[in-house]
């Protein structure tokens, strides 16, 4: 049954943001809730009344916010504030991603800190969960007085108008769309356009699901480390809980030796290496993976507490407090956001190059340790492998530059009212493509380990990589000649994007750290 997701003024979990966005759970806005943005609503009714200006009730906005307005042209001025900010171009962002956007400008208007009226509230609501998805740009967003173009795009379905497609993906004219769900647009009234669009909802949605990718991909990370350290004839006592949890006792360090340790337990491949003792140390991309992945996850940690802070936070301007004052503010700026989106960046590079270092280390037959050159099943006549980690290094090569940090440009806006921007939105947009590139480089990783194990046979390694190599050959064929390799990749990264590897590794071992 499709899960349901009642909305109130305290804000959601990141699984919440997720059950919504990627797997289409309903939501629906609690009666406590609806009565306290009413009662604030008439705070902000009173103020439009009076003869005090307010930025977004009775004014212009941006460069234009002492410019006031009269009371018969302030409907047209917030329509107009929708249509002028839908300015974004470039590729439609992911479906995802909007329904992400929506959920969370739902959530901070529903806290009773916008003063909206329920009406608002209640139409995203019903876009939402009639699979309506508005068409948001790539470029638009600077990450400071919010995700403006992002969320405008959104915003001007609600009245009627802009691009939206249906459940099933088709491009269809709004108000069809709209009367076949039975909503009927919205008029919207004094501050409701700027509250719709003045908040950092897109940066935030794309980061709570880049930590859920993240934290995924890291245990796959620790898996094909595993894989690889057989398949090279590694050692497994740099991975004993003492060297980490009591000489360098960072959390992330620790869980990933204890997932590795766990992984390599049983198997006869490094038994078999160290009863020949040829070697007293690993490289480093198998020695020191530990402490990279690790590095990862304390990242990780870091990143999820200010996703947390963030979604209990209401982000608008201006804001209205608990007792019916309106007040500009500037919490809308996305820097906070912006950092972890860009530390993210940096350290999924660098357990993507510590990847392909470990495929590369694979493929080179002075340093495998018996292997055939590049894994080849007839090396001359075949590559075997050579030109994946051709593949691997192309993506590393791209996520360096995605690591670039996006937060530290600023552009000004809005004839230097909006002097200093975040950038959140473009750290947000580079971090997705940086994680897609991480998780082929792991896939790759994966079908080059999975192949060097299979050729250490007769020895056999341990349960748990058993169990990760059979459901990779569910999909894809091992050791044997060239063939066409482009599919198997996109296999292994499809079970890695699915977790079937994952999962029949945990039946095994447990749920890995």
């Amino acid at each position: 049954m499709t899960r349901t997701l009642t909305l109130s003024t305290s804000g959601l979990r990141a699984d919440d943001v997720l059950a919504v966005a990627r797997h289409d759970a309903r939501v629906e806005l609690a009666d406590d809730a609806r009565e306290e943005v009413q009662r604030v609503r008439a705070h902000v009714d009173a103020l439009a009344q009076g003869s005090t200006p307010v930025y977004g009730v009775s004014t212009g906005f941006g460069a234009l916010a002492d410019t006031a307005i009269e009371p018969s042209l302030r409907q047209e001025l917030q329509r107009s504030l929708i249509r002028s900010h839908a300015a974004g171009t470039g590729p439609e962002v992911e479906r995802e991603v909007v329904r992400a956007l929506m959920l969370l400008r739902a959530k901070t208007l529903a806290s009773g800190h916008t003063g909206v009226r329920p009406v608002v509230i209640d139409t995203m609501l019903a876009v939402l969960n009639a699979g309506i998805t508005p068409i948001v740009h790539e470029y638009g967003s600077l990450g400071c007085s919010g995700d403006l173009a992002p969320l405008a795009h959104c915003a001007i379905v609600l009245i009627g108008e802009g691009r939206a497609r249906d459940r099933e993906g088709a491009e269809r004219p709004v108000p069809e769309l709209l009367a076949e769900a039975g909503i009927e647009p919205i008029t919207l009234q004094e501050k409701e356009g700027l509250a719709l669009i003045n908040g950092t909802d897109g940066m935030l949605g794309q980061l709570l699901m880049a930590i859920a990718d993240l934290e995924e991909l890291v245990r796959i990370a620790d898996l094909t480390t595993a894989l690889s350290v057989q398949a090279l004839r590694g050692r497994d006592s740099v991975f004993r809980a003492e060297l980490h949890e009591d000489l360098r006792p960072h959390p992330g360090q620790t869980a990933s030796a204890a997932n590795i340790l766990a992984l390599l337990e049983g198997s006869e491949i490094l038994a078999d290496a160290a009863g020949e003792g040829s070697r007293v140390q690993d490289a480093y991309s198998l020695r020191c993976a530990p402490q990279v992945a690790g590095g990862v996850r304390d990242t990780l940690t870091h990143a999820r507490t200010v996703a947390e802070r963030e979604l209990a936070a209401a982000i608008d301007n201006p804001v209205v407090l608990s007792d019916g004052q309106i007040t500009s503010n500037g919490n809308f700026h996305g820097a906070p956001v912006a950092y972890v989106l860009d530390f993210l960046a940096i350290v999924a590079a660098d357990l993507a190059s510590m990847s392909e270092r470990r495929s590369d280390r694979l493929l080179d037959r002075s340093r495998s340790f018996g292997l055939p050159p590049f894994l080849a099943d007839d090396p001359g006549v075949d590559s075997g492998f050579m030109i994946a980690q051709y593949t691997q290094a192309a993506l590393v090569s791209t996520m360096k530059r995605l690591a670039a940090p996006a937060s530290v440009d600023s552009i000004p806006s809005s004839a230097m009212q909006e002097d200093h921007v975040s950038m959140g939105w473009h750290a947000a947009r580079k971090l997705r493509t940086a994680i897609d590139a991480l998780r082929s480089v792991l896939a790759i990783e994966l079908l080059t380990a999975a192949r060097g194990v299979d050729l250490r046979a007769p020895l056999r390694p341990s349960a748990a990589s058993a169990a990760a190599i059979a459901a990779l050959r569910e999909h894809v064929a091992g050791p044997g000649r060239d063939r066409f390799l482009a599919p198997d990749i996109d296999r292994a990264e499809e079970l890695l994007r699915d977790g079937s590897v994952l999962r029949a590794v945990q039946e095994v071992v447990g749920a890995l750290r």
